[in-house]
């Protein structure tokens, strides 16, 4: 490009017989042409705002004709300040360099306007000027006057961080120091009330008279529990130390005296001016100063910060692009706004010298962005460190608890109540048997008042409280012998098995996407459980259930419809050589070589005719304008590289154009107006070039309205070379066509009026029954008066600091009317793999999956049908209601027609917990089905279950006829927001389908709502980007999609993966058994704990309730933490009830769930009336057996240790599903552990039962004793195992029948591979 050609002016514009030349003009403030005009492309997008903005400024172009360019839509980004003709002294440090500065009246000719015209265009642009520095100053004054504003002396960081004491650069992720590690990580583990309990467990301990066990011995379970933690959080935290030490001793080049020189990452000041290089990671928050682009502009990659992978722009203000750093005489001052987490918005002034320049978000640069396609760019640090808007971003989201762990808190507290029970019998028992034996305290055994030993304390008296505090002393020692009834071991076992369960989900090659290169992820290792009791799923459409990868298939030009004859390859892929008739016309260009797209688009052989052919009628004229808007109207940045031509190319290389685009539909609509000879080649700050046929038409680029979610379109104003203004319009079908010209010269003048209009609509239901996505395309010439009315409207919309949005919405309106309509395009969004079959699979388990879409509803229905989640026979039931009134009125006339009734919200929490809705949908195997006992399985567990009652979603009044519902977004507007959301939710909860389409990110999350609220069902919500945050953060459990979106959508939920067919295989598969294993290790741990701890009772209870024991302190304290601990953590991990084929092949077992088979308040009093029963045996059968024999009490104890450990291990082992290696060596090993345990606290003199195993072993009597505590204790269960099987089977039990004696049929005879 020529440097003295000014960047906004066209090849044509300027009048070569003029006496102004390019030279004389003079480079201005930001109100004034120049080849370093600042113009953002960049497209804010915001998870949480419904707006994404960006606008534009005023520049002048030559002559006294005003120029735009666009600018971000944040505070003072973009203000224009009148500049005089005066000479500006900007003061440095050490001298003083002059500047001249150009006026709004620039004098010389203008080509378009005559002298008068000249004159009152002059006066009006110097009032204008005046009155944009009024508003401008004021910007600058509202920050000046800001109390807490953020001061930076650029080049200044001494004076900068003295007076302001700003953070240094350096970084800390890590939690911890060396001499805060212990006191910080006690403090954040004793936030478990738990710890709490034991903690206090262990220090009533140490008081002399609740001394029960020995004082070290009581606190070896609570600190094993605390060591483990700390051992893997100070792993932890080791490696974010080692993290952070690498990324803070990274380097920089910044600017001290001269020249620039490398500086660590964590030395780096505020107030610092810093050089990156191109690929650099950008090292703090910096306002760009200069780039090695004269424009000023640059291209940073925030796939760090959003994890959007396309480019962004970004620039420096011209007023900066020609400081001169290598002096050393730069200087400045920047106000800015507190450091906030607010990435998309920055709000800040400059001051150079005199001269006050407003600064947006387009004009910083923030830590974690790469600089790509930029040599270098030059900044000064505004934010450093943990200030800096990548750190303040980097909390992480708040953790979720499974519902199966609320219910255990439940079940904890009626362990609590017996605990407090128990001990309550105890001390009021000790109290009576006190009171009775008053008299012979000197005597009787276990309570003596007087020492009878010889010694020093022989004939000395105990201390001897009194009868009150005897009793209440004999409450607290018994809440110490009974402490493990509150299982503290449960909590370490329960992270172990999930750490253990997410292991061999990421491992499971079947959830690994080969596309993406991406593995299964678990972000959070809380609520895996709760993948097996999902019961409502929030899908997004775009990305999620399609590939969100565009292929531009219709486009409807001037009423007539393109795409239905035969395609052919676009001839920029190299395997189109021999197709297209009109190849040579679209792939030449003038030096006879042709470009290529990334993207492989089809053409539509009559379309490139049309294009090629020398008319110069009306629809020429139109698709010559149409593939110009495609081409245009965009935020799309080109990217050419040099590629080897092909072998039958002349050239020897042929340019490759890689589109770097917001979105994937705007790279499809650049891409497919390149196949058909509009390719856009280059974009700057103010002007693109687009190759048309081989002839290169430059456009300047006069303003921007990019799209947002109100107005649900964009436009882009340009002027063409002969002086022409448009404005280029894109939008949705329903907000072009309300701004369309009235009076269309559109319409064809041989055909009816509306003919267009009317044409192109059907081809958008066309399109949108296809399952299309539409954008509709218009356009329209802008007079010079519309031009001024729009650039005064904007310049005081875009300097307000009140209502800045909805006043420029109301700028964009200005330009945005009477458009003319050139046509439509029809952009597939293909389905991924395997989508309608994981439906499918989804639902027969009882699943209800929502879309919730942002697509229009014809859009949307196509997509369902096509994905089968609708079906043919289902009743659409439709609500698109424009007001509160007519919203109330349809769903209304939806409850009378289909006969739902209004559900109590009460009944709908206790429905599930019920009957898990079986008894609704049929989803209950009965064994009536299998009159061989369940081996007949297999004739009956098919994938259409064997009940034929309804399925659920039908409604009351039309059993026969399922319902789907359909809602647009207007009305969810209308419903959410005011009373009407128990009537949706009778609505929705009554259909097997709800299809909520136009929907905002806020109404996903707030749909979500409406169920997660009202009823106990699990909701799952899973999608792909940055709108899918809310909805993720809402549901229970939240999965990401790694698409094309960016990773928002993954870095704010609990799991993420690649595709959506892997969502079958982890609820269906790894969700079945992880809550089939959780459900039965809590339960399991509460029977371990529990048989121990009324052992104990029943031994106190003989012993004149004393809280004497039998067992050893060791004994008690290893029996939960030791000897049984192992088994249950291996088997919570490795254990199947089925294998992952049936799973898959059946997908009503998911129900199981549903009904919560494997955890629920009736299988914890079983389990507790079981407990009873085994304690009883275990105590009594071996005090009975040795009650007349030559044993102590130690040795009694030793028994019940040793029995204890062997029935809850062979109980564990009954309900083992399939062994593995792992589960035998932990299972039978804890059984070896533990003899070898009792052998070496039984040899050690000093304890009382020293060498007791050693006579006991020897007798026959005590394995027979052992053997027949586990037959007696053991033997009511089993029974009751072989009748609840034989006469009640669930659908697991006759499925696991079935399977072992291979009764099961697969549609694939190969087995799948991944975790078996």
């Amino acid at each position: 490009m020529n440097p003295d050609q000014p960047l906004l002016c066209s090849d044509c514009s300027i009048d070569p017989s003029s006496d102004t030349s390019l030279s004389s003009l003079r480079r201005g403030s930001s109100g004034c042409l120049c080849r370093l005009a600042s113009y953002p492309y960049s497209k804010v997008a915001s998870s949480f705002s419904d707006t994404e903005d960006t606008f534009s400024h005023f520049v002048n172009s030559a002559g006294s004709r005003p120029r735009f360019t666009s600018l971000d839509s944040h505070y003072f980004h973009g203000s224009v300040f009148g500049c005089s003709s005066k000479k500006v002294v900007m003061e440095t440090n050490h001298s003083s360099s002059e500047v001249t500065k150009g006026s709004f009246e620039i004098s010389g000719p203008a080509r378009y306007m005559s002298h008068e015209r000249r004159a009152s265009v002059s006066g009006i642009e110097k009032s204008r000027s005046q009155r944009i520095r009024h508003k401008s100053l004021e910007v600058f004054e509202f920050l000046s006057s800001e109390e807490n504003a953020r001061t930076i002396y650029i080049n200044d960081p001494r004076k900068s961080n003295d007076k302001y004491e700003f953070t240094g650069n350096e970084i800390r992720t890590s939690k911890y120091t060396v001499i805060t590690f212990l006191p910080k990580n006690l403090f954040i583990q004793f936030h478990r009330l738990a710890y709490l309990y034991f903690l206090a467990i262990a220090a009533l301990n140490q008081l002399p008279p609740l001394a029960v066990f020995g004082r070290t011995v009581s606190l070896f379970p609570l600190l094993f529990v605390l060591f483990i933690t700390a051992i893997k959080d100070g792993y932890e935290d080791w490696r974010r130390h080692r993290s952070d030490r690498k990324e803070n001793n990274r380097h920089a080049d910044v600017l001290q005296g001269a020249s620039f020189q490398a500086k660590k990452w964590k030395k780096i000041q505020v107030g610092e001016v810093l050089r990156i290089k191109v690929d650099e990671t950008i090292p703090c928050d910096m306002v760009l100063l200069r780039t090695s682009d004269p424009s000023g502009v640059a291209y940073v990659q925030t796939m760090n910060l959003d994890g959007e992978s396309n480019l962004k722009t970004r620039y420096a203000r011209q007023e900066t692009t020609m400081m001169d750093f290598e002096s050393g005489t730069v200087s400045g001052l920047i106000k800015c706004e507190q450091p906030n987490r607010n990435i998309y918005e920055f709000t800040a002034a400059m001051e150079l010298g005199r001269q006050k320049i407003a600064l947006g978000q387009s004009n910083i640069v923030l830590r974690g962005c790469q600089l790509k396609n930029t040599d270098w760019v030059v900044g000064v640090a505004v934010y450093a460190g943990q200030e800096t808007k990548a750190m303040l971003n980097s909390a992480i989201s708040p953790s979720k608890r499974s519902k199966l762990e609320g219910n255990m808190n439940r079940e904890t507290l009626w362990l609590s109540v017996f605990l407090l029970i128990m001990c309550a019998v105890v001390a009021g028992g000790m109290g009576l048997w006190l009171g009775n034996h008053k008299s012979k305290l000197d005597t009787v055994p276990y309570y003596r008042k007087r020492y009878f030993t010889s010694g020093a304390n022989d004939g000395k008296n105990y201390k001897y409280y009194g009868l009150p505090l005897e009793i209440f002393f004999s409450f607290l020692s018994s809440i110490i012998v009974f402490q493990i009834m509150i299982p503290i071991s449960l909590y370490i076992s329960m992270e172990l098995v999930r750490l253990g369960q997410s292991y061999f989900m990421i491992g499971d090659t079947q959830m690994y996407d080969a596309d993406s290169n991406s593995r299964f992820q678990c972000r959070s290792l809380n609520i895996n459980e709760d993948l097996g009791q999902v019961r409502y799923i929030f899908s997004d459409k775009t990305g999620t259930l399609t590939e969100n990868k565009m292929d531009f298939c219709k486009a409807s030009i001037y009423g007539k419809n393109y795409g239905n004859a035969a395609y052919a390859l676009d001839c920029s892929t190299d395997d189109a050589s021999d197709v297209l008739v009109h190849k040579s016309d679209i792939t030449e260009v003038k030096e006879g070589r042709r470009w290529k797209t990334k993207i492989k688009v089809k053409v539509d052989n009559e379309l490139v005719s049309l294009l090629h052919k020398d008319l110069v009628g009306k629809e020429r004229e139109v698709a010559h304008e149409y593939f110009l808007t495609l081409a245009a109207c965009n935020t799309v940045i080109p990217v050419i590289t040099q590629s080897p031509a092909p072998t039958n190319s002349a050239t020897n290389e042929c340019p490759v154009i890689d589109y770097q685009g917001e979105s994937p539909d705007e790279q499809a609509l650049v891409s497919a107006a390149s196949a058909y000879g509009y390719t856009l080649i280059e974009r700057t700050s103010g002007h693109i070039v687009i190759d048309v046929h081989g002839e290169k038409l430059r456009l300047d680029v006069l303003g921007l309205h990019e799209f947002d979610s109100v107005r649900k379109r964009m436009s882009v104003i340009v002027r063409f070379p002969d002086g022409s203004v448009k404005v280029l319009v894109k939008g949705a079908d329903n907000s072009i066509f309300s701004i369309l010209s009235k009076a269309s010269d559109m319409v064809d003048p041989g055909g009816p009026s509306h003919d267009i209009k009317n044409s192109t609509q059907n081809h958008l239901n066309e399109y949108s029954s296809m399952g299309l996505r539409t954008l509709v395309i218009a356009a329209k010439n802008i007079t010079e008066a519309e031009l001024e009315e729009w650039q005064q409207s904007y310049a005081e919309a875009s300097t307000s600091l009140n209502d800045r949005v909805a006043k420029l919405r109301k700028t964009a309106a200005l330009i945005e009317s009477n458009l003319n309509l050139l046509g439509a395009t029809g952009i597939e969004d293909k389905l991924q793999e395997g989508v309608p079959e994981t439906i499918e699979a989804l639902r027969e388990a009882g699943l209800k999956v929502w879309v919730l879409t942002g697509d229009k509803q014809e859009t949307a229905i196509s997509i369902g049908l096509s994905c089968k989640l609708l079906t043919l026979d289902m009743q659409q039931v439709i609500i698109n209601g424009n007001s509160e009134e007519e919203c109330r009125r349809l769903l209304a006339d939806v409850k009378n027609k289909y006969g739902i009734k209004t559900v109590d919200q009460k009944d709908a929490r206790k429905k599930i917990i019920k009957n898990g809705d079986n008894k609704d949908d049929g989803s209950s195997l009965s064994s009536n089905n299998f009159p061989d006992n369940g081996l007949q399985a297999s004739k009956c567990i098919n994938k259409t279950g064997c009940n034929s009652q309804q399925p659920s979603g039908k409604a009351t009044g039309m059993k026969n006829t399922p319902l789907a519902l359909i809602i647009d977004g207007t009305s969810l507007v209308h419903i959410l927001a005011k009373d009407l959301e128990n009537e949706l939710f009778d609505i929705a909860i009554s259909c097997k389908v709800v299809l909520c389409c136009r929907v905002a990110p806020l109404q996903k999350a707030g749909v979500v709502d409406l169920i997660k609220s009202r009823t106990n069902d699990m909701t799952l919500a899973i999608g792909d980007g940055a709108n899918d945050v809310s909805m993720i953060q809402m549901a229970d459990v939240g999965v990401g999609i790694s698409g094309q979106e960016g990773r928002q959508a993954v870095m704010a939920s609990d799991f993420a993966m690649g595709q959506f067919r892997f969502l079958k295989r982890l609820l269906l598969v790894h969700g079945h058994w992880n809550y089939h294993r959780i459900g039965y290790l809590v339960l399991y741990n509460f029977y371990r704990n529990a048989v121990f701890v009324l052992m104990l009772f029943w031994y106190i209870l003989c012993t004149a309730f004393s809280t004497t024991s039998a067992l050893t302190d060791w004994s008690s304290v290893f029996y939960s933490v030791i000897y049984t601990s192992v088994p249950t953590i291996v088997v919570g991990i490795f254990d199947k009830d089925l294998s992952h084929r049936t799973l898959l092949e059946y997908p009503k077992l998911y129900m199981a769930g549903h009904r919560q088979e494997s955890y629920n308040l009736h299988l914890f009093w079983l389990t507790m009336i079981d407990t009873l029963w085994q304690s009883l045996v275990l105590f009594y059968v071996p005090l009975l057996t040795y009650s007349n024999g030559p044993v102590d009490i130690w040795s009694i104890g030793s028994l019940w240790t040793i029995s204890v450990v062997v029935l809850v291990n062979v109980h564990l082992a009954m309900d083992v599903h399939r062994w593995v290696l792992f589960i035998h060596l932990a299972t039978w090993g804890s059984i070896v552990i533990t003899y070898i345990c009792l052998v070496i606290l039984d040899s050690i003199p000093r304890y009382p039962n020293y060498w007791t195993i050693y006579h006991l072993a020897t007798s026959p009597t005590y394995w027979l004793t052992i053997f027949l505590v586990t037959i007696l204790a053991l033997l009511p269960r089993f029974l009751l195992k072989i009748l609840q099987q034989m006469f009640w089977p669930s659908d697991i039990q006759i499925a696991r029948e079935a399977e072992k004696f291979g009764k099961l049929s697969y549609h694939s005879s190969k087995p799948k591979q991944g975790v078996e």
